[in-house]
């Protein structure tokens, strides 16, 4: 399965999470339904007073819009904001109201099915065995992110991160890394990255079903980066899309793993909060890159360590 697939994937199941709500919304808006043989009995008086209601509710109190009403009132000024965490959430999130539905969505999704999976990840899964797969993971992105550090005019840079990927590739297969006690420390690079290091604007924030938080301009990545690993090339050259999906998916549940012991740490709006990390995150990291990080305060060199199992 190609990355694109799964960002298809992904967009497709917004309508069918809005089906899902709005079967819930009419089932509730009709409490006097019966049920006669496998049927529904709709008394058609009382749901159209009930879509009357519902939409004065709408109307009176401000209630969310529709995805349609949304994307019409975006506006292109919108998609050329430089998003940051700082600005007011009209100027940073002008679809908040489409993403925190979808945000509801993949937090129903990860309550369910993906954090119970990570929680046993990571209590049968010896942690020696997790960290080489983890480093092997990183591995695997060490060409794409010499690729784009050549891009980004820092060829000295690009040297070694293709040399961290000939040593450790050479001496461990991936599963260890030797060369960073050579001094060769890993940076982590995409799409998004290198074009943020030219001033392209991120564009209006995204909560991106299933994949989670992004912008206009890094939700390219997920397009563009399904061909540029080594390991996605044998996958795709050998059309082994089942092997694919389930890496994607190891990959998934790996990430989720890691940030176990970091859910206390959101309190009170968890989405507002996920948003301003992700896109303070993300302006440190062009920030450093440019040589202006002092501008940005976001980690500290205790972090170094976090960045590296990420």
């Amino acid at each position: 399965m190609h990355r694109y697939h799964l960002l298809w994937l992904s967009i497709v199941s917004i309508s069918w999470a809005s089906t899902v709500n709005a079967q819930a919304e009419q089932t509730l808006s009709n409490p006097n339904n019966t049920h006669l043989d496998g049927q529904i009995a709709v008394d058609t008086t009382k749901v159209n007073e009930s879509i009357t209601t519902a939409k004065a509710d709408i109307n009176t109190q401000g209630n969310q819009p529709s995805v349609l009403q949304e994307l019409k009132h975006l506006k292109f000024q919108d998609l050329k904001v430089n998003a940051n965490a700082a600005q007011a959430d009209e100027l940073k999130d002008p679809l908040q109201s489409l993403n925190r539905e979808i945000f509801k969505f993949n937090d129903m999704l990860d309550r369910n099915i993906v954090r119970p999976v990570a929680v046993q990840y990571a209590t049968k899964v010896p942690e020696e065995v997790r960290s080489s797969y983890r480093l092997f993971r990183k591995n695997m992105a060490e060409p794409w992110n010499g690729t784009n550090q050549l891009v980004q005019g820092r060829p000295m840079r690009a040297i070694k991160s293709f040399g961290r990927f000939t040593i450790n590739t050479l001496t461990s297969l991936g599963l260890a890394d030797p060369a960073r006690r050579m001094g060769l420390n890993t940076e982590e690079e995409s799409l998004g990255t290198t074009l943020g290091y030219y001033n392209v604007p991120t564009g209006p924030y995204l909560m991106l079903p299933i994949l989670g938080p992004s912008t206009l301009r890094n939700s390219l990545d997920y397009v563009v980066e399904g061909y540029s690993r080594p390991i996605n090339w044998a996958f795709i050259n050998n059309k082994q899309y089942g092997l694919e999906l389930a890496y994607i998916t190891m990959n998934g549940i790996d990430s989720r793993s890691q940030f176990l012991d970091l859910e206390s740490t959101l309190q009170g709006d968890r989405y507002a909060a996920i948003r301003d990390i992700y896109l303070q995150r993300k302006s440190f990291e062009i920030s450093e890159k440019k040589g202006d990080d002092n501008d940005v305060s976001f980690i500290g060199d205790d972090d170094a360590d976090l960045d590296d199992n990420q």
